[in-house]
């Protein structure tokens, strides 16, 4: 009644070439993410001129990559509150990543940069940097 197959499928499983390429553990992907929000929390923080607090930061981003980063070298030309309001969004992005991988250090710089951005933003003085 059925005729049999003769040819092979032109259609894999989805785990036929599980081996063909790498492939990064959660850590891995988690550690690539938090870097990435440290790296851009870095540029905003040296755009703003906070020297002592993009030291903290840029020791993580170099713990996380293995390398020192690179350092911010142009200006975006955005006002000072602007630039309060991308840190605290970008510190916020960090924290996440951090609570989920369990990095406590990262956790503690992230919270401490997004209460000095918010202290910033809502025009307080400056809350002192607590190395973490």
């Amino acid at each position: 009644m059925y005729e049999p197959v003769r040819t092979k499928s032109v259609h894999r499983m989805a785990d036929d070439d599980h081996d063909a390429y790498p492939h990064r553990s959660r850590e891995e992907e988690l550690d690539i993410q938090l870097a990435g929000h440290l790296a851009a929390l870095l540029a905003v923080t040296d755009e703003l001129g906070d020297t002592e607090a993009g030291e903290l930061v840029a020791r993580q981003v170099a713990r996380l990559r293995g390398a020192p980063p690179a350092r911010h070298a142009a200006l975006s030309g955005a006002s000072a509150r602007e630039l309060h309001g991308k840190a605290h969004a970008l510190a916020g992005r960090a924290l996440v990543v951090a609570a989920s991988r369990a990095d406590t250090t990262v956790a503690i710089l992230a919270a401490g940069r997004m209460d000095a951005h918010a202290a910033a933003l809502a025009g307080e003085p400056t809350l002192a940097v607590a190395a973490p």
